[in-house]
């Protein structure tokens, strides 16, 4: 079987940080080849058609600096030699709450315990996949809210979920497989969006998530829902505050993460002023943290 290869020379001197922003920003397509007796390296993604190569090579410029790079991308089909595997040794099962995170590869072999349901993901596609620790904060939210909101009696098939910046899907995709009836998802990305949509598909979800192309304006625009989750960056986050904290519906709560624990003091500070809330919980896992407002 051959696979198409993209491959970009990459500057040595960079090497070391290349690889933590790949790992950081899972995007494990991709793979660093350094050869420092040569003074050489390079970055090459292997793909299973010229389309998701384009697709991964636009996905990585999004996410690396130009400075990094040290000449233009090759594109050529090469032999499959198990490259693939490469990103397979990367991307681990995972559980919490009863939901199981599961690579597409073992969908033939692998059963969930009874009662308890998979998200299959494709770690092959470059917009993650669910291993960071910004989403694993997000997804145990969701399950603390299902399980609050279910032992208070309020049924969660009437609760809307709206997921901020969706990227591949991930978190609206557990959304509806943890019985939330109402999910939504939007992404400036339109190629995000693309991805959301095959991964809603895979797990046998499509029309059951509402998913459409916005910027963080329009997308929360006359919307409200009962749980917003915003995986995105600080950055992003605080310079949107009224716009996310409008469109929780009374009563409902809202989850912020993308957010490095350096930042956490100055992204609660923006969010605690325009709410009017004393007090808002966060935690942290890594690096990274998140912000959880019940509004």
């Amino acid at each position: 079987m051959a696979l198409w290869e993209v491959k970009i020379p990459v500057d040595p001197a960079q090497a070391d940080a290349l690889t933590d922003l790949l790992e950081e920003m899972e995007m494990i397509s991709w793979h660093l080849f350094d050869e420092p007796h040569a003074g050489e390296a390079r970055l090459s993604g292997f793909f299973e058609s010229a389309k998701a190569a384009e697709r991964g090579w636009k996905g990585l410029r999004k996410v690396v600096p130009a400075e990094f790079f040290c000449g233009d991308p090759q594109t050529a089909q090469v032999e499959d030699r198990d490259w693939k595997n490469a990103y397979r040794d990367h991307f681990k099962a995972w559980r919490f709450g009863g939901l199981h995170w599961v690579p597409v590869w073992e969908k033939e072999r692998f059963v969930p315990p009874p009662g308890e349901e998979v998200v299959w993901l494709d770690p092959g596609m470059a917009f993650g996949t669910g291993n960071h620790e910004t989403t694993r904060l997000c997804v145990e939210r969701m399950v603390a809210f299902r399980d609050e909101w279910l032992g208070a009696g309020k049924p969660v098939g009437g609760v809307e979920v709206l997921d901020v910046g969706c990227g591949s899907g991930i978190l609206a995709i557990s959304a509806a497989k943890l019985g939330f009836g109402q999910v939504g998802g939007f992404d400036i990305d339109p190629e995000a969006v693309a991805v959301s949509r095959e991964n809603m598909i895979l797990n046998d979800l499509e029309g059951r998530i509402h998913l459409f192309q916005a910027d963080v304006v329009t997308g929360l625009l006359n919307r409200a829902a009962d749980l917003i989750v915003a995986n995105i960056q600080a950055d992003i986050l605080c310079r949107h505050v009224a716009e996310l904290i409008e469109s929780v519906k009374p009563g409902g709560a809202l989850v912020l993460s993308g957010i490095l624990a350096s930042e956490l003091d100055g992204v609660r500070s923006c969010f605690l002023e325009e709410s009017g809330l004393e007090a808002a919980d966060s935690r942290a896992l890594g690096e990274w943290a998140d912000l959880v407002l019940r509004l």
